[in-house]
């Protein structure tokens, strides 16, 4: 997954190991796990949180420069302070961590290795390579994320947790791989119904306009299905075309943005859930659809579905129907993918339940059905006048927050005040940042104890 830096600490035990489960139906299920030592650090880390002293995050890293979640939460701190250098490489660390605990039958490239997102232990790995993967696709290395989107949703295809399949069609789109996405397409439709996806609706039909580029063999039916496949889009989902349209920087012909079928009268009919469908998808996907002739194409497209409109074409009826029958409600899944995403337009749909809720940048919106390995002990409420940057941000991080204090009832630091103070809370962090030094190996006079931790039979597990 990466390649550790000169510049890392010495990899020695992190307190990680992952242990196969079961196989079942030709594959392993594996989970992460915790050392003794590692749940007291991962304890530590906690209480750090809400001691809501700076200096106690400093000595968790001091201390143990590989604990994934405290790596996970400053990495995202970096990302709000706009250094992404620094954020990307702490992801990469965590993900190096997790590498070494890695089960000697745990494989990248066979897809028939599992882990249960509902398992405590096992959400970092899933956050950490969802952002891995986007910092790596903004590096120009297209095909590189592609392959970790694949990895991603072979985890826990099911459930699809961080919801990839809403993503893994850009990315087959961007590293140019159009027959993969409609391989995909075909295999996938008929049990997860993808055509009911703005997303793989209108990237399948780009994907076959360009499989049809270079051939002249037949040319004519190859266009009528190319453009099948995008009308059918057009209908299903024509709240995508202006909006899609507006971030291209294309004035659309009015004849076309007044249709009744297109118009933002028709477009605010839609309920929330299909709109952040929808801003998901224009907001990621967007540059694809710069291509001039892929513009003409689209805007061809959109005046042929307008006639099919005015015709009273019985598809059209169809796809109204099952727009008001679906989309009704927002999957949790689909909102924790909105939060990771961080795509403006769609964020700033979520509800205000969810806007006004904590996140923990670790662990945003873990499943109502969670399971953990062990119980964290209760600790008293801990309450603190500090009012420095980083403690501002901790503190918003709890339930009770109130950036007022107890006067006025408790309420969360929401996101426009949370990023006021961004510059002075990167000012602070790089001076934590800078306080680190790494001498040796971590673990040290330690790695006795953790030996004890994992027990006697532990043959074939990964330990790191």
């Amino acid at each position: 997954l990466v390649s550790p830096k000169d510049t890392w600490p010495n990899m020695s035990k992190s307190g990680l190991r992952m242990v196969l489960l079961e196989n079942k139906n030709g594959c392993n299920y594996f989970a992460f796990e915790h050392s003794q030592t590692y749940q007291n650090i991962q304890f530590q880390f906690l209480d750090a949180v809400e001691s809501l002293d700076p200096n106690n995050i400093s000595g968790i890293l001091q201390s143990h420069p590989y604990h994934v979640d405290s790596l996970l939460q400053l990495s995202e701190v970096c990302k709000m302070g706009e250094d992404y250098q620094m954020a990307a490489e702490l992801i990469e660390r965590s993900l190096y961590c997790f590498e070494c605990s890695f089960h000697t039958l745990f494989s990248l490239t066979q897809g028939t290795s599992r882990l249960d997102y509902r398992r405590s232990e096992n959400r970092p790995f899933f956050i950490a390579l969802f952002r891995h993967l986007h910092y790596v696709d903004q590096r120009g290395c297209h095909r590189t994320a592609l392959e970790l989107c694949k990895f991603l949703l072979s985890l826990d295809p099911d459930s699809d947790p961080l919801c990839a399949l809403l993503m893994i069609d850009f990315f087959a789109l961007t590293s140019d791989q159009y027959s993969f996405l409609l391989r995909l397409y075909e295999e996938w439709e008929h049990h997860r119904n993808l055509s009911q996806l703005p997303n793989f609706a209108y990237s399948v039909a780009m994907a076959k306009f360009h499989l049809s580029r270079p051939t002249n063999e037949d040319k004519t039916a190859a266009d009528d299905m190319v453009s099948l496949f995008i009308q059918r889009a057009l209908i299903m989902f024509p709240s995508v075309l202006v909006p899609l349209l507006d971030k291209c920087n294309v004035v659309l012909d009015s004849s076309i943005a007044n249709h009744r079928f297109f118009s933002a009268l028709s477009l605010n009919s839609q309920t929330m859930a299909l709109k952040q469908l929808v801003m998901l998808y224009v907001g990621r996907a967007y540059h694809v659809w710069k291509d001039p002739l892929v513009i003409d194409w689209l805007v061809t497209n959109a005046r042929l579905v307008m006639d099919r409109v005015d015709n009273n074409d019985s598809f059209v009826d169809e796809c109204a129907r099952k727009r008001r029958i679906r989309y009704q409600g927002t999957p949790r899944n689909i909102y924790r993918h909105i939060i990771l995403s961080d795509i403006k337009d769609a964020s700033a749909s979520l509800p205000m339940e969810l806007s006004e809720t904590p996140m923990m940048s670790y662990d945003p919106l873990p499943p109502a059905d969670s399971i953990s390995g062990y119980t964290r002990p209760e600790r008293p409420t801990i309450t603190s006048s500090d009012s420095n940057p980083l403690s501002m941000f901790f503190r918003s991080l709890l339930p009770s927050f109130n950036p007022q204090g107890a006067e006025g009832g408790p309420r969360p630091l929401r996101g426009a005040d949370l990023a006021h103070g961004v510059e002075n809370l990167m000012s602070a962090m790089r001076e934590l940042l800078n306080t680190i030094t790494y001498r040796g190996e971590p673990g040290g006079e330690g790695e006795d104890e953790e030996e004890q931790d994992w027990g006697e039979n532990q043959q074939g597990e990964g330990a790191g």
